[in-house]
């Protein structure tokens, strides 16, 4: 490939690329399985990688990779392999507690979220934010949600694909949060909510460039996957803030 594939075709070439590896047939309803998705977005997202060439469709309609999408799929592979070894090597080097932490976040200085997804989860989010001890802020459309982290500093970030879609909603959180300077951005945890990848998935995290993803089914169980995930972003970057004298998020 010349030019570098998006975050969905990189997550469709390795899910070929893995269900192939594990033997057996790989076709569409194999995949919609796979990836946690209907049958009918397989579909379309399969016959558009096939005619870019990344895939092949037999008589059987069995999904394979052709030369170009295995190199693609290879690269996603190993880069995610590479990120799961840097990130445990990171993670053994901070394993040791102080018995008084002075990066801890102070019990009155309330974490900062702002709230982008569609209406049929708005509401759950927020009030599960909020009895958790959060400052919520809720945008119902796209102009409210990029001035709210213009005119404040976020310490979290929660979006939905789904987010004010006729405006293109997500694109423009996500260009906001892309346009941080290095330091800020590791200020801000950026959670993906899904409603196809799966909860904690540190590999889809990474390719949608997101510090963690939460599926839509476990949205119930939000408040204790948003205290392990931000627990463990804060023990990666204790050093850090150590450094820069700063408080955890």
């Amino acid at each position: 490939m010349t030019t570098q594939a998006s975050p969905a075709t990189e997550e469709y070439l390795q899910a070929v690329y893995t269900l192939a590896d594990e033997g057996g047939q790989v076709i569409g309803a194999r995949l919609a399985e796979f990836l946690r998705i209907s049958p009918a977005a397989v579909s379309e997202m399969v016959h558009r990688l096939e005619r870019e060439g990344l895939l092949q469709l037999d008589e059987r309609k069995e999904v394979r990779l052709t030369d170009s999408g295995f190199s693609a799929a290879s690269r996603v592979v190993r880069r995610h392999r590479l990120a799961e070894r840097m990130l445990v090597d990171l993670l053994s080097k901070n394993t040791a507690r102080e018995p008084d932490n002075p990066t801890a976040r102070p019990s009155w200085d309330k974490r900062k979220a702002l709230v982008c997804t569609s209406e049929a989860h708005r509401d759950s989010i927020a009030r599960k934010l909020t009895q958790t001890g959060y400052q919520v802020y809720v945008a119902e459309d796209t102009r409210q949600a990029v001035e709210t982290m213009r005119a404040n500093k976020m310490d979290v970030v929660l979006l939905e694909p789904q987010f004010d879609p006729a405006e293109q909603g997500s694109v423009f959180v996500i260009r906001e949060i892309n346009i941080l300077r290095p330091p800020q951005r590791r200020r801000l945890f950026f959670v993906l909510i899904s409603p196809s990848l799966r909860t904690m998935d540190a590999h889809a995290a990474f390719l949608n460039n997101v510090n963690a993803v939460v599926n839509v089914a476990d949205l119930e169980e939000l408040q204790r996957i948003m205290e392990v995930a931000l627990r463990e972003y804060n023990e990666l970057y204790r050093e850090f803030y150590g450094a820069f004298n700063l408080t955890a998020l």
